[in-house]
C-alpha cells in the first residue's frame, strides 16, 4: 500500500512538472509573440478605434493609453502563439498519442491558429462596427457617447478572444471524433442543445441586446458546428 501510495504521488509530481514546463513554454511563447504584436499594435489599435466614428475614446488616467497600446499587442501575440498553445494544451491533456494520432496534430495546430484568427478578424471587422454604431446611436440625444480608452479596449480584446475561441469549435469536434471521444450520431441528436448554448454563448459574448448584433454572432456559431458534424462525418 506504502510503495502503491509512493508511485501515486510520483506519478502526481510527474504530472505537476509536466504542466509547470508547458505553462513555462507558452508564457515564453506568449511574450515572444508579444513583442512582436507591439510592431502593430498602433495599426490595431486605429483599426479598433475606427467604428467609434469621431467620438474618439479619451484617456482618464496618465497610464491608460499605454496599457491599452499593451492589451492590444498581447491580443495580437494570443493570435501568433495560438500553435504553442494549442500544442501545449494537447500534448498535456492527451500524452500518449499513437504516432498515428500525432500526425492529427499537423492539421489541428495550423488549422486551430487560422480558426482564431479568423474568429478575430471577424469580430472585429464585422461585429464590432455594428455594435459599436448602435450603441452610439441609443439615446444618444440624452447621453454623450465617451469611452475610456481603457475600459473600451477591454471590452475589445474581450469581444475579439471569445468569438476568435469560439471559431475553433469544428475543430475541436474533428479531433475529438478521431480520438473516438464524440460521433456523429451523438452530434446529429445533440443538434438542439447545441443551438441552445450557442444562444446563450451568443447572448453573453454579444455586446448589444437587440436581437440583429446577437444574430450575427449566432449565425456562424450554428455553422461552425454544422461544418464541426460534417468534419465528424468525414472522421
Amino acid at each position: 500500500m506504502r510503495k502503491m501510495a509512493k508511485q501515486q504521488e510520483m506519478t502526481l509530481l510527474g504530472h505537476l512538472h509536466e504542466l509547470r514546463d508547458r505553462l513555462v513554454k507558452t508564457a515564453i511563447a506568449l511574450v515572444v509573440t508579444t513583442l512582436f504584436g507591439l510592431i502593430f499594435a498602433r495599426q490595431a489599435l486605429e483599426l479598433l478605434i475606427a467604428p467609434t466614428g469621431e467620438h474618439q475614446p479619451v484617456a482618464l488616467h496618465p497610464t491608460e493609453s499605454m496599457i491599452s497600446y499593451f492589451k492590444v499587442a498581447f491580443i495580437l501575440g494570443i493570435v501568433l502563439a495560438m500553435p504553442v498553445i494549442i500544442y501545449q494544451v494537447v500534448r498535456f491533456v492527451m500524452p500518449g498519442l499513437t504516432p498515428q494520432e500525432n500526425r492529427y496534430l499537423y492539421v489541428l495546430v495550423p488549422g486551430a491558429t487560422i480558426s482564431f484568427a479568423v474568429g478575430v478578424a471577424f469580430a472585429g471587422l464585422v461585429m464590432l462596427p455594428f455594435s459599436i454604431r448602435y450603441l452610439q446611436g441609443f439615446q444618444s440625444d440624452l447621453i454623450e457617447p465617451t469611452y475610456s480608452i481603457d475600459r473600451y479596449i477591454s471590452f475589445v480584446t474581450a469581444v475579439l478572444f471569445w468569438v476568435g475561441l469560439s471559431f475553433e469549435t469544428p475543430l475541436i469536434i474533428f479531433f475529438l471524433a478521431k480520438m473516438g471521444v464524440i460521433d456523429v450520431g451523438l452530434l446529429t441528436r445533440s443538434r438542439k442543445y447545441a443551438i441552445l448554448i450557442v444562444a446563450i454563448l451568443a447572448a453573453v459574448i454579444t455586446p448589444t441586446p437587440d436581437p440583429f448584433n446577437m444574430l450575427i454572432v449566432m449565425a456562424p456559431l450554428i455553422l461552425l458546428y454544422e461544418v464541426g458534424v460534417l468534419l465528424a462525418r468525414l472522421a
